[in-house]
């Protein structure tokens, strides 16, 4: 009989939780089909920063990945390791140090950058740059080699290399762009640290999503992972479209 009544409770509670999801995913679709006010607040900051720290990043890691490519002094394969070492950078480490720079007490602590999307884009811009940097080294010493003798014969400086490089795989560059917009705007570790996560000033959608999460909001959460993942996948897709695209061109 003891048997029995278990097993019905734990029918009873199965039940639900199914019940509760299926709430939970309907509230989230309503919530998405009506535009909330809220779901639209997050979205937006959350690309504002996210492509603010990718224009950041591209003018320090572009020149930066084009330059290490076309250098040949022995150094050269350190910094290659550094950079691919740091694409791994944990995100709760780049908080950290960000966070310490920007207190009260820190060395850029009168900016009042701490707890601003400023401070948040600061974070993802540190975050992304070697990610940048090391795969545009890459894309530029493959796009390199076959103009090395060509380069050679103008007497062109490594400015000027890197200038006519830059233009010559700019497609390929853009694909890696999006890889590092689609890396910054899933990060949670770094910007909740730097951006402490506070509502209608620094909440973005990955925050608020283990936020809500943590209180029992799942329709909020599910609504924001939902466009999250749609985000991600446009992306991601964006890439491989625009890939595609340049073989074909130069086929």
């Amino acid at each position: 009989l003891l048997a029995k009544t278990d097993g019905s409770h734990q029918a009873i509670d199965e039940a639900r939780e199914v019940s509760l999801l299926a709430d939970s995913f309907g509230s989230a679709l309503t919530l998405l089909a009506s535009a909330d006010a809220t779901l639209s607040e997050i979205t937006w900051l959350s690309l504002r920063v996210s492509a603010t720290a990718t224009l950041l990043a591209a003018a320090l890691g572009l020149p930066l990945g084009a330059w290490v490519a076309l250098a040949r002094g022995g150094w050269r394969q350190s910094v290659i390791v550094v950079l691919n070492a740091a694409m791994g950078l944990p995100p709760v480490v780049v908080g950290l140090v960000v966070y310490l720079l920007l207190s009260r007490s820190g060395p850029l602590g009168t900016l009042g950058w701490l707890f601003t999307p400023a401070g948040m884009v600061m974070a993802q811009t540190v975050l992304i740059t070697p990610i940048i940097a090391a795969l545009a080294r890459q894309t530029i010493e493959d796009a390199h080699a076959p103009l090395a003798d060509w380069f050679a014969s103008l007497g062109l400086t490594t400015t000027q290399r890197v200038v006519t490089l830059l233009h010559e795989a700019r497609f390929s560059l853009a694909v890696v762009l999006l890889a590092g917009f689609g890396r910054a705007i899933a990060e949670v570790g770094a910007v909740m640290m730097v951006g402490g996560n506070i509502a209608g000033s620094t909440r973005v959608m990955t925050t608020t999503i283990a936020l809500e999460t943590s209180k029992g909001d799942l329709p909020l959460a599910l609504a924001l992972g939902m466009l999250l993942v749609t985000l991600v996948l446009m992306v991601n897709g964006g890439a491989q479209a625009l890939k595609r695209w340049m073989e074909r061109r130069h086929g």
